[in-house]
């Protein structure tokens, strides 16, 4: 049965925009500052034009939303997302591995509604399947047995028990240091019939048909012909690469700033 579908229109002149993985945060606040900056400086220069934006997870390096406490910093991108949907933008934001226990802040701050899952879009005349793109596919290994963990309610339960200033502290770390959490074993092309997610965009084309399939994860900007007239497409990263994908009503493309 096909997933539910959000139809988007796509106004004449107007584009799409994707984006994915800044890690802001990370490795330290300070060095992360200048690649914030320039993502802010980016949002700015795609504001005229912008249909849509859609963030695909891994925004920020650890984010941990206690009741009454976000994670300290990132006002510079949080303020101008916050203009961007006050002005009408809408933007899609799908949670990430380093930031999955995201929960209703951004809807209820930003007006930005948080997907937990990929989700099937209808953009102008062609379908998308958008998704962060961890834990999909056979490979991932690494980051498939980390997530049971993290998404464990009892684990969570737990974490929100712990001090912020120790929490946040003890989670940058591991997030930094430890690639079973982050779940980048390998950043390296594996081939167009090795990269697991174009292998699990084939899979899911036997029962639906997408033009383009489109996830982060891999920091590795990549286009992949998946045959059938659909296309993978990789959006990279923002602290090695700077991709970024548009849709214009006619194709998507992968681009650099």
């Amino acid at each position: 049965m096909p997933e539910q579908t959000i139809h988007i229109t796509l106004p004449e002149g107007k584009k799409v925009y994707f984006s994915s993985d800044n890690h802001l945060g990370a490795p330290t606040p300070e060095l992360s500052k200048p690649r914030e900056q320039r993502f802010v400086a980016w949002l700015n220069e795609i504001q005229s034009d912008a249909a849509a934006l859609f963030l695909l997870g891994d925004l920020f390096d650890f984010w941990f939303e206690y009741r009454t406490v976000v994670p300290k910093g990132f006002v510079r991108v949080l303020g101008k997302l916050a203009e961007l949907s006050d002005a009408g933008i809408p933007i899609y934001f799908f949670v990430g591995n380093h930031d999955l226990w995201m929960k209703d802040y951004f809807k209820t701050e930003l007006g930005i509604p948080v997907f937990h899952q990929p989700q099937a879009f209808s953009i102008g005349d062609h379908r998308f399947f958008i998704g962060h793109g961890d834990g999909k596919g056979p490979g991932d290994k690494g980051y498939k047995r980390m997530k049971k963990v993290f998404s464990s309610p009892f684990f969570q339960w737990l974490f929100r028990w712990i001090h912020p200033d120790i929490g946040v502290r003890i989670a940058q770390y591991l997030s930094v240091k430890n690639k079973l959490i982050s779940g980048d074993e390998d950043r390296e092309f594996l081939g167009e019939d090795g990269e697991w997610l174009a292998q699990y965009a084939k899979r899911k084309l036997e029962k639906t048909h997408y033009d383009y399939f489109i996830f982060g994860h891999r920091h590795l900007p990549m286009t992949i012909d998946l045959g059938g007239g659909s296309t993978y497409i990789n959006l990279g990263d923002w602290i090695s690469h700077y991709t970024y994908a548009t849709y214009d009503g006619q194709q998507t493309k992968l681009l650099h700033p």
